[in-house]
């Protein structure tokens, strides 16, 4: 069964750096498989943040976090990460990473429907 465990989250200033990390376990797929990040912030649903194509050259982001994460994925050490720059008290969530089911070229990135195996999620506090 594939694991997939967060790491890296915790509490930060207003305008400063985390980079949070996903590590997955028993999924000889790993590379062809499209990956991202989502977030949940309490009362609200569930967003998502990043995604990333099987082989890293395509990313996606939500408008709210263009120009300030970077996702990325390492298909050798079967981990994927997610740099946040310049952090906001409105970013604060417990953050998840999931697999994607399938690779539909970008198409449906951003819904979590379309994700079938999920991290147990880390929290990241930005405090003003």
């Amino acid at each position: 069964q594939v694991q997939l465990v967060e790491s890296g989250g915790g509490s930060v200033q207003a305008e400063g750096s985390l980079k949070l990390s996903c590590s997955v376990s028993r999924n000889d797929m790993f590379s062809s498989r499209a990956m991202a990040w989502f977030r949940q912030a309490p009362g609200a649903e569930r967003e998502a943040v990043a995604g990333i194509s099987p082989a890293g050259g395509a990313t996606f982001y939500a408008d709210s976090v263009k120009g300030r994460f970077i996702i990325s994925r390492d298909n050798g050490k079967k981990v994927l990460y997610l740099q946040m720059d310049s952090l906001k008290p409105e970013d604060t969530a417990l953050y998840y990473c999931a697999i994607k089911k399938k690779w539909y070229g970008g198409k449906y990135w951003d819904r979590s429907d379309e994700y079938g195996t999920w991290g147990q999620g880390i929290q990241v506090t930005v405090f003003a």
